[in-house]
């Protein structure tokens, strides 16, 4: 029996993600093969992971590509709903990749369709609303240099 009172509170899911742009502005966006909308490249974060720990983890499996993400840029607490328990998802600045870098990008075929780059508005169509609030408030984050804090996608006064 232990006598860590951390271990008996509760336990939340936690996410990890880039947001990698291109030359353009572009975002990329990556199809995943088991859900029904694009997503930016990233995933759970495991135990004893911290979370820019799973986002390389992530970027690498995901991309092939060895990036080293920079600062935080949103913490986004998403409610549980039916299908899924409450979490804490976060997106760190992926950078610009060069041409040469996206050359190099390999998808797992078993969990990638395929990749994009894609402007705001094609991104916005592409995303579920959850995740299109999420990207546009990285976006937004990365151009003021400043962290943000969202629940469900929504900014928090």
């Amino acid at each position: 029996m232990t006598d860590d009172f951390t271990a008996t509170l509760p336990r939340k899911r936690m996410g990890a993600a880039a947001l990698l742009c291109d030359g353009q502005g572009r975002v990329l966006l990556v199809e995943p093969t088991y859900k029904p909308y694009f997503e930016i490249p990233g995933g759970a974060v495991e135990a004893d992971e911290s979370p820019h720990t799973a986002v390389v983890r992530e970027l690498t499996e995901e991309l092939g590509l060895p990036v080293q993400p920079g600062r935080l840029l949103v913490v986004d607490w998403v409610p549980p709903r039916p299908d899924r328990t409450e979490g804490l998802m976060m997106v760190f600045d992926g950078g610009v990749l060069t041409p040469s870098q996206t050359e190099q990008i390999r998808l797992p075929a078993d969990e990638l369709r395929r990749w994009a780059w894609c402007t705001e508005q094609e991104a916005g169509q592409r995303l579920s609303e959850l995740l299109a609030r999420r990207i546009n408030a990285a976006v937004r984050a990365r151009a003021e240099g400043t962290v943000v804090y969202l629940e469900n996608g929504y900014f928090v006064a």
